[in-house]
């Protein structure tokens, strides 16, 4: 259905915030006060474009060349959770139109609405066709007959995790080079074709989802073929931003809470480590050199091989994204990435500036906060054909898409500079000087049809992309895009290539080296080309460039590189490990033979051997590991380097020689190099047994001593743990050996031990098992609660530790019911689980506590209840 609709007037003057807050919760929710609820940045205004109920839920938008905002809908997220759903006429994909140029949509279509669309989670638009991205479902709809209506529909790809959740597969974008970028979260796991047939490479090859990790970032071509994964190891990612020199820029989302969400720059064949890329550990599993801050825990980040975060977010729910390339907002947000929040209520900018190889951020630009209302939940922002930018808002009490409340309503905002009329540019896109005017266009959808007509008009357009390129002085953004629009013209000369090489901008060397990687399967001549320059970036990209490139050029062009990194410059270093991938073998003695007798002796040689995956490489990390002139926190870094390798002879025999080295933090370094080495070494070899038995006796008492019986499980151990139990009962090491020695001896041990102790070090024993928690631990409590034959005080104290963990409050729990225990039995029992944390357990208890006294104030005195009323009787009379 389509026609004209009316919008309810928004208020486009900011209200203070106490007028705003004289309307009652109802009022505030009306969409007529959206715009008073948000606080705008100077030099901006935030108009309501469109509401409920012409739109509900939005999840994800775009803005086609026309200016009109197409609102995926996900009515149905969850149904089972929030409780509604409309699965019988399935999620709506909306046109809103302005036509009047005041900023409000006037005119609203259905393009398309199926029971097969079910919580779709992207939109990109590109004329008639949209794509819209809904796991297990990649969907093609086209309008075939010009009616703003789908005709026709087609399965792009399939296979897709994460039906139903936020962490399937996510919007397409158009990047400058022709192709397609999207991603999906961590619970994609893979796709296929339409056709249920294997994806195929660039190089026609099936590509192998299982050696990815977690969440991906894609690339493919406008046939969809040719589909290339670009990085890996993120949890839900949910938009990629693609700048106009190919850069790519990612928000990602953590857990709640833990302040971890981040924005990448998203270094091509990286790992950005969300899981351990070993053993797919979370980053709450304890590994060396943890780092300090948990959300750098979250991303693994001191791990060898990791990309770093360009900058960590706070908690959210980081979600749309984009890149503005316009010049209708102020100058601040040129250039910039612009994030909607829906965790933070927030539409930010994040300005970055170079740092080394890589980036650093520079400060918080925010755009629109929902300062007073805290429903404001923005799910996506679009850049308009004007500049302007498009913001949807699903509007609800509740950041957690699968938590929404209310979700019969939504908003849809543009934001630019005051009065400011919303006029979209018109262009002849048969006509190459009107083709090239469009290709500079801030909107991706009317740069995907001025790119595409770029190329079809061939030769007939390069004189004006040349003038684009050409123009010195000019927008190196602009420029870039007209380089990257010649590149793809066939016949294309290459005098542009040449000159893209020499020019002073280095964001334009970049561009045409990524640009010649596109057309040349062996790039290796031009990347010699650049080998030497002067900026880090374009050293970095040179780096990326040579992955999977075994050629004997890629190897001197890998040697050079290393030869100038400083050091000191992570994004250098790992762009230098991922051109490293699968070629350490020949690299790393290649290396050596340049790097001087000492190489680890510099920053640089440090970093290099810190990264190589290479046996060749042990030595080295040995000597850095056991150096002790410098701190041994900053040598954590060279053990944790030792978990990237497997077991073998070599990692073994480093791994003792370090133990071997004499300084003041010999038992520390023995620890840690004795927790790296293979347990079955350790285990089943004299030399391993020896170094573990001098260990443990050199830490009894002390927590290394537990984490160590705790890895190795020596039973040799077991009358050590016995002494320790008892002796230190009433501490932490006391209980943690205590569980350690059941869990390694058993239930028999402790029981004969039970029978051969007195009362005290009975009670001693048993305080040990206190908060275990296993079934073997509840077991011998309560036995010992139950046994007529123990004396008194020892039932007592076993049934006051019963109630130490959450199964040993259960078992407290079904005495009491059963009427198991009673008198000074069951007043210990009671102790021992006053404090006890979960309510349907509090909810058993509470019968079993004696009732509080009621009480009075009679003239300042507090009486129980019942004296109360007689004492008050009494003082009447009197």
């Amino acid at each position: 259905m389509s026609g004209t609709c009316q919008v309810v007037d928004s208020l486009i003057v900011l209200h203070p915030d106490s007028v705003y807050a004289k309307f009652s919760e109802s009022e505030k929710r009306f969409s007529r006060n959206a715009v008073a609820g948000l606080q705008t940045t100077d030099g901006l205004e935030t108009t309501l474009f469109a509401s409920e109920p012409l739109i509900t839920n939005p999840i994800n938008i775009d803005v086609d060349h026309r200016g009109r905002v197409w609102v995926c809908e996900s009515y149905n997220y969850r149904p089972a959770v929030n409780g509604k759903s409309e699965l019988n006429v399935g999620d709506r994909i909306v046109i809103l139109e302005d036509t009047t140029g005041d900023g409000k949509a006037d005119v609203t279509k259905v393009f398309y609405q199926g029971s097969e669309l079910n919580s779709p989670l992207g939109i990109w638009v590109m004329g008639n066709k949209a794509i819209v991205s809904q796991s297990p479902y990649v969907w093609l709809f086209t309008d075939t007959d010009g009616d703003d209506k789908a005709d026709k529909k087609e399965i792009l790809f399939k296979g897709i995790g994460g039906t139903q959740q936020d962490a399937g597969v996510h919007s397409f974008v158009f990047g400058p080079d022709g192709k397609f970028y999207f991603n999906y979260g961590n619970a994609g796991k893979q796709l296929v074709d339409g056709q249920d047939r294997p994806l195929l490479d660039k190089y026609e090859r099936p590509i192998d989802f299982r050696q990815y990790r977690q969440g991906v970032v894609f690339r493919v071509d406008q046939e969809f073929r040719n589909v290339e994964i670009l990085a890996e190891n993120f949890h839900n990612g949910f938009e990629v931003a693609v700048d106009s020199y190919g850069t790519m820029w990612q928000s990602d989302q953590e857990e709640p809470g833990n302040g971890a969400d981040r924005v990448s720059y998203v270094m091509e064949n990286g790992n950005f480590g969300y899981i351990d890329e070993m053993n797919g550990a979370s980053w709450r599993i304890n590994h060396t050199n943890l780092e300090d801050e948990i959300p750098r825990r979250h991303w693994h980040q001191n791990d060898p091989g990791v990309v770093p975060n360009l900058l960590e977010i706070g908690s959210g729910l980081p979600m749309g994204m984009v890149v503005y390339e316009g010049d209708l907002l102020p100058r601040k947000f040129w250039d910039q990435v612009i994030l909607a929040d829906a965790g933070q209520n927030a539409v930010t900018s994040y300005p970055v500036v170079p740092d080394g190889a890589g980036f650093k951020s520079v400060g918080i630009n925010p755009v629109v906060e929902g300062k007073r209302d805290k429903w404001f939940r923005p799910t996506d922002v679009c850049v308009a054909p004007d500049g302007s930018l498009i913001v949807s808002d699903w509007y609800d009490p509740v950041a957690g898409s699968h938590k929404m409340k209310d979700r019969s309503r939504g908003r849809i905002f543009r934001i630019a500079p005051p009065e400011t009329p919303y006029k979209i540019p018109v262009y002849d896109l048969t006509n190459p000087t009107e083709a090239v005017k469009a290709l500079q266009s801030p909107n991706l959808s009317q740069r995907y049809l001025a790119w595409n007509a770029c190329v079809k008009l061939g030769w007939a357009a390069e004189p004006e992309l040349e003038n684009l390129f050409r123009q010195y002085n000019g927008n190196p953004k602009l420029r870039a895009r007209a380089l990257w629009v010649l590149n793809r013209i066939e016949g294309f000369n290459h005098r542009n290539l040449d000159v893209g090489f020499r020019e002073l901008n280095p964001n334009l060397r970049i561009t045409t080296l990524r640009a010649v990687r596109q057309r040349n399967s062996d790039p290796t001549e031009y990347i010699k080309r650049l080998t030497s320059d002067p900026n880090p970036q374009v050293r970095r990209e040179c780096a990326l460039a040579i992955n999977h490139n075994h050629t004997y050029e890629a190897l001197d062009v890998w040697l050079q590189l290393a030869q100038q990194y400083p050091g000191h410059d992570r994004w250098s270093v790992e762009a230098l490990s991922i051109g490293a991938i699968g070629q350490w073998e020949r690299i790393f003695p290649a290396w050596l033979a340049r790097a001087g007798k000492n190489p680890g002796a510099t920053d640089a040689g440090k970093d290099i051997i810190w990264l190589a995956r290479t046996r060749q490489a042990i030595p080295y990390l040995t000597e850095l590991a056991a150096d002790t002139s410098v701190t041994f926190k900053s040598r954590l870094r060279y053990f944790r380097a030792f978990d990237f390798f497997h077991a073998g002879y070599e990692k073994s025999q480093a791994l003792m020689h370090v133990m071997d080295v004499k300084s003041s933090d010999r038992i520390e370094v023995s620890k840690l190099a004795l927790l790296h080495l293979d347990k079955s070494f350790v285990t089943n070899s004299q030399q391993g047994l020896t170094a573990l038995n001098k260990l443990l006796d050199e830490t009894y008492g002390t927590e290394d001593y537990i984490e160590l019986v705790t890895r190795y499980a020596p039973e040799s151990e077991n009358n050590r743990l016995f002494q320790m139990a008892i002796n230190k009962s009433g501490e932490v090491l006391g209980r943690d050996a205590g569980a350690l020695l059941l869990d390694i001896a058993g239930v028999s041990f402790i029981t004969d031990k039970l029978n051969s102790l007195n009362d005290t070090k009975k009670s001693a024993l048993l305080a040990s098992l206190q908060t275990a928690g296993s079934a073997e631990s509840v077991y011998l409590l309560r036995n010992t609660v139950l046994d007529v034959n123990e004396k008194e005080s020892v039932r007592a104290d076993a049934a006051r530790y019963l109630g130490g963990s959450w199964p040993g409050e259960d078992a407290v729990v079904k005495l009491l019911k059963q009427n198991q225990i009673d008198g000074a039995i069951k007043e210990a029992a009671l102790q021992g689980v006053k404090n006890a944390f979960r309510e349907n357990v509090k909810a058993d208890l509470a019968p079993y506590f004696p009732k509080p006294v009621e009480t009075v104030t009679v003239a300042d005195e507090v009486l129980p209840k019942g004296k109360g009323k007689k004492e008050k009787k009494r003082r009447r009379r009197d």
